[in-house]
């Protein structure tokens, strides 16, 4: 018998997991400026990808409470969920982060972020996506498993 915890043993918050690093980043910028050249319509871009990185995840967060089910990673799941963005992604609401971090480091025109942004992933990744996809794969078994073949990690 398979036994299944209570939920992913994520041990991190993953919002916080953004951010962090990029308070940070833009402290650095303020006391060490490392611009990005671009004037305003870099700004521009940057809130429009924020405001696509906040629409993904409401989309993302709505189609969880749809499906009656937690978005907290570390509580037991009540459904596996496949529609809406995770149609597309099996991680919409840290592809929206990654987006929005992006977006932001536009908009404060600094190149700093972006230089800890691939750790970032790789934090996500490891600590955080790893441990869901472990958990899922234990509670929902080959339907989560088939749902990986069709379904993308990130885009």
């Amino acid at each position: 018998m398979v036994r299944v915890s209570t939920g992913a043993r994520v041990r991190l918050i993953p919002p916080i997991v953004y951010f962090g690093p990029f308070t940070l980043m833009w402290a650095l910028h303020w006391w060490r400026p490392w611009t990005i050249p671009g004037g305003a319509a870099l700004g521009v871009t940057g809130l429009a990808l924020i405001l696509v990185g906040i629409a993904l995840s409401f989309w993302s967060a709505a189609t969880f409470r749809h499906a009656h089910t937690t978005i907290i990673p570390w509580e037991q799941v009540s459904a596996m969920v496949t529609t809406g963005p995770f149609r597309f992604s099996r991680n919409p609401i840290y592809l929206a982060d990654a987006i929005a971090f992006l977006g932001a480091s536009l908009l404060i025109h600094s190149w700093w972020p972006l230089l800890v942004l691939p750790g970032v992933l790789l934090v996500i990744r490891r600590m955080v996506v790893d441990r869901e996809e472990l958990y899922l794969t234990e509670r929902f078994g080959e339907a989560y498993r088939e749902y990986r073949l069709r379904v993308r990690r990130w885009l």
